[in-house]
Formats: structure tokens, sequence, C-alpha cells
């Protein structure tokens, strides 16, 4: 999973050879975790992954929210602490119309509500795509080819300050990205 493909690098860099393909690739997966890292979120998800909430703590009411365990973009399935599993008719995500879904919310017509059996700790399993979106969205893409060219043009600026420094498998990238990639990400900066 990666925000741009290496086509979309080598178009945008105009290389039509497969020879850096390796550092190419590396750029992308660098930027990648820089974009995730400025934004402190997950922009894609592929898989499903199953998220365990508390049947006390995150429900308020109604409510459950799913702050704890992260950002949701897909629902494959809810089961609830008393191991029932939900119909889709009987909750509404929050925000109903976009994604992240903050919270999800039982419907009042529903006679369910948030229960456990024995402990209320991870009593409720959320099965589906936890991150913001299924697909990074067109800035997030182009924030990624823009990054990902800037981090493979250092290696041509060894006596530039502003350049990231790899030790062994970490990367350090300079205190600050470049502007126009930051313009770009400020929308999806997830405040704390």
């Amino acid at each position: 999973m990666s925000y741009c493909t290496l086509n979309d690098l080598k178009t945008y860099l105009g290389i039509e050879t497969d020879d850096d393909d390796v550092l190419l690739s590396s750029s992308i997966s660098r930027a990648q975790q820089a974009i995730d890292t400025h934004c402190r979120r997950t922009f894609e998800a592929l898989e499903d992954s199953t998220k365990y909430l508390d049947a006390v703590e995150d429900v308020d009411g109604r409510m459950l929210y799913l702050t704890s365990a992260g950002e949701l973009c897909s629902i494959t399935s809810i089961t609830n602490g008393d191991e029932e599993e939900l119909e889709s008719s009987d909750y509404v995500t929050e925000p109903r119309n976009d994604t992240p879904y903050y919270a999800i919310r039982l419907l009042a017509s529903s006679d369910i509500s948030w229960t456990y059996d024995e402990d209320p700790e991870n009593a409720i399993t959320v099965v589906g795509k936890w991150a913001y979106s299924e697909s990074a969205p067109d800035d997030i893409v182009q924030a990624a080819i823009r990054l990902a060219s800037w981090l493979y043009h250092q290696k041509d600026n060894s006596a530039e300050m502003e350049r990231p420094i790899v030790a062994g498998v970490a990367t350090i990238l300079p205190a600050q990205l470049p502007q126009d990639i930051t313009n770009l990400l400020a929308p999806y900066r997830k405040l704390l």
C-alpha cells in the first residue's frame, strides 16, 4: 500500500529507465512514513483489521466513540460485548456522509444497547478498514509524489543542510518539509 506508485513518481521525474527503481521505491516508502508522521494519521487501508473497544470508557449513551482505536473508514462487522453481531440497520456512523468515522451511534429505533458480559475492557469488537479513507485523497497522492521526488533528489545534494539523514533503517528528515508539501498536508493534519 503506497500513496503513489513507482510509475507515478517516474512520470513526475521524467525517468524512463529502471536503473534507480530501488532508490525510487525507497523514497516512496519514506515519503509515506513522513506524511503519516506529519499528519498523525494513516490515509488508506487496503485490508480489514480488528480493534477492541471498552463497553464503558468508549461509550456515552447510544454512542460508541472510536477515538481510542483510531480512525475508521469502512465497517465490516461490529460485535457487541454480549457477543451479538450488530446488523448495519442497527446503527449509523458519525459523520454519516464522510470518512473518517469518529463514532458509531445505535439508532433510537433499535432495542440494542452497548453492553458486556463479564469485563467491559475490549468487550466490543469492530472489524473494518482503520484509516482516514480506503484510498489516499488526491492531495495526499500529490504530496507523496512531490516528497518522494524531493527525497530522491537529496542523493545529489550531499552538501545541502536541509537534506534527510539515513541512519540504518531510520530516516531523519530536516526540521521542515518543503513548503509546498506542508501546504498540501495542512488541511489533513490531525489536531491532538
